[in-house]
């Protein structure tokens, strides 16, 4: 199955892709704790086969605005950094031989196509095209073997970064967390749907491809993400956890590629879908802010 959460005039509601189109999930289903993505996961397999049959209905078409963040609210967003080798390399870094973990707030999730704001307070804001584990079942040490099982389905993520911000300090967090930096979506595709061993995964930034790497090249495979990050905490429904990007991100470039407004970024995982988001300038941020790193507008304290 492939899930969507619609804006609607009653709000976010989880939407079913259809035979044609998208299906309201509580009202065909009649039962409206369905219309909540939380309430399907923290329900587990009979709220999904609830809503397995109205992927043979005939639904209504739904333009690119009226999706929602894939995952609207997550509990958490458990992230891997230098996933890739040729990323890691490409920042000067060594191949890590133990995952870089790091953490994002629920707020920092956008809607797969809407407008992707670079703060103010930033001159190097860039992309990173990721794939997105939504957790089901979830729970504490979860062995690879049974990662599958803890596992409600797949999202595209762009981990979007204020680089001047990740790199003020030894921490990430506040580089990483900008209210609205992390579009994830356009659907929840089921795990019985697609095989995420080996996918084509990129980004593209006005038209030119900046990111291609396949989902095999993690050093850190989906079922061993799920393993490692159970081994401290409980994974629960409703938790995100992005697998890290490849190489190719605008800072290791020469001369660096930043995203600038007016520009469009779009994120591709094979057999998942693309999200894509037009990058503009915030709009009311303060001139005379004290937090500024050295390098962005501003900068230096």
């Amino acid at each position: 199955m492939r899930l969507a959460t619609i804006a609607t005039a009653r709000g976010p509601r989880l939407h079913v892709r259809a035979r044609s189109g998208y299906v309201d999930a509580g009202e065909a289903a009649g039962d409206e704790r369905l219309s909540s993505l939380q309430h399907v996961l923290a329900a587990g397999e009979p709220a999904l086969d609830a809503l397995r049959p109205l992927a043979e209905q005939d639904g209504r078409e739904i333009g690119p605005a009226d999706f929602a963040a894939a995952v609207p609210a997550p509990p958490r967003i458990l992230c891997l950094g230098l996933n890739y080798s040729e990323h890691a390399l490409e920042g000067g870094r060594a191949v890590p031989t133990w995952p870089d973990a790091f953490v994002r707030g629920s707020d920092s999730v956008l809607a797969p196509y809407a407008d992707l704001v670079k703060p103010a307070l930033t001159s190097k804001f860039d992309y990173e095209a990721e794939l997105g584990i939504v957790i089901g079942a979830g729970g504490r040490y979860i062995r690879a073997e049974k990662a599958l099982d803890a596992i409600a389905g797949f999202v595209v993520v762009n981990d979007a970064s204020c680089r001047d911000w990740q790199r003020a300090a030894s921490q990430w967090t506040a580089g990483k967390n900008f209210t609205g930096s992390m579009p994830i979506g356009p659907e929840v595709v089921t795990t019985d749907e697609v095989d995420v061993s080996d996918l084509a995964i990129s980004s593209t930034l006005n038209g030119t491809v900046m990111q291609s790497a396949r989902t095999s090249q993690m050093l850190v495979s989906v079922p061993a993400a799920v393993e490692f990050f159970s081994s401290f905490t409980h994974l629960a429904p409703g938790d995100v956890i992005a697998t890290g990007t490849p190489g190719g991100v605008g800072f290791a470039r020469t001369p660096p590629v930043w995203m600038e407004p007016g520009d469009v970024i779009e994120v591709t995982v094979e057999d998942i879908g693309t999200i894509r988001n037009r990058v503009v300038a915030e709009d009311g941020g303060p001139d005379d802010w004290r937090w500024r790193p050295a390098g962005s507008p501003g900068g230096g304290l």
